[in-house]
């Protein structure tokens, strides 16, 4: 029997879809929660490397919460900077190669065109800057490492845009959505998707270890991103919410967000051999399963 894929964070959107799909293909993983092992907790991570003895190690753990960041600084960086390095020392010390999870929070947004790896980080918040912090330390600590960056996420678990556009769309006669920031929205089924095109390159002894975007095909704004998924929801609900643009301006937030968060996908699509399927074809697909299959909507 082949070692498992061991996943941290498995309680996350993320983590969640990794183990799902895992499952359906038969692949080994085990998925360990925050409260099983806090990444927070270089004891607790050693540990449960050791006692799982994983082919790989998925780090799919994070404090997202972006505007909350700005308030919880210590916390933010405990997670995403100090916790990262953790996962990244262990699976160093252990023989294991690692994926590490970041975000297009690591640019300022200013670009006017798609955000490649070799660009220069300039993170505008909290959340960017401990996510860029945890880069660092994944690369420090273990030579053998995939650092995927990815945006926009959405899926079927967890708390993301997509789910409240939908339950909006059901209790509001008007949405107004920011239209002037831009970026790939991109399906935690894709991510998982990336994370096994990585897991097979590894096996056959292809793997190219580095930095990577990662984002669904095509961008758009997120008024862009929400007249889809309403329009997806109206066939079977009837709903049809206006969808007004805004800008940033009129939606201020404790955070800064990146007015340019698109990725260019193209070296991990050459190197791995997948991209992300349209972000518009995931969308769909998402709210199909939502509303066959709803889970509580945030």
């Amino acid at each position: 029997m082949s070692r498992p894929i061991l996943v941290f964070g498995a309680a996350g959107q993320l983590g969640r879809e990794m183990l799902k799909l895992a499952e359906a293909r038969e692949i080994e993983a085990v998925g360990l929660t925050r409260a099983e092992a806090d990444i927070t907790d270089a004891v607790a991570v050693a540990r449960a490397v050791a006692a799982v003895t994983p082919r790989l190690i998925l780090n799919a753990a994070a404090y997202t919460a972006v505007d909350r960041a700005e308030s919880e600084p210590a916390v933010a960086a405990a997670i995403n900077a100090e916790g990262a390095g953790n996962v990244a020392g262990a699976a160093a010390a252990a023989g294991v190669p690692v994926i590490h999870v970041s975000t297009d929070y690591v640019f300022d947004g200013t670009k006017t065109k798609p955000y490649v790896e070799t660009d220069p980080i300039a993170p505008i918040g909290v959340y960017g800057k401990t996510k860029a912090e945890g880069e660092a330390k994944v690369r420090s600590a273990a030579r053998r490492h995939v650092i995927l960056r990815t945006a926009w996420v959405f899926g079927l678990f967890g708390n993301n845009f997509l789910k409240t556009m939908l339950r909006l769309a059901r209790n509001c006669d008007r949405l107004r959505v920011v239209a002037d920031q831009h970026g790939c929205p991109t399906s935690t089924v894709d991510i998982v998707e990336a994370v096994l095109a990585i897991d097979r390159a590894i096996t056959a002894s292809r793997t190219v270890w580095g930095t990577y975007h990662f984002a669904g095909s095509g961008a758009t704004s997120w008024h862009g991103f929400a007249e889809r998924i309403v329009a997806a929801q109206a066939k079977t609900t009837g709903c049809k919410p206006a969808v007004e643009a805004i800008t940033t301006a009129d939606y201020p937030t404790r955070a800064r967000r990146p007015a340019n968060s698109e990725l260019d996908s193209n070296l991990f699509s050459t190197t791995y051999g997948y991209r992300a399927q349209a972000w518009q074809t995931r969308t769909a697909e998402t709210v199909a399963c939502l509303l066959e299959q709803p889970e509580p909507l945030p």
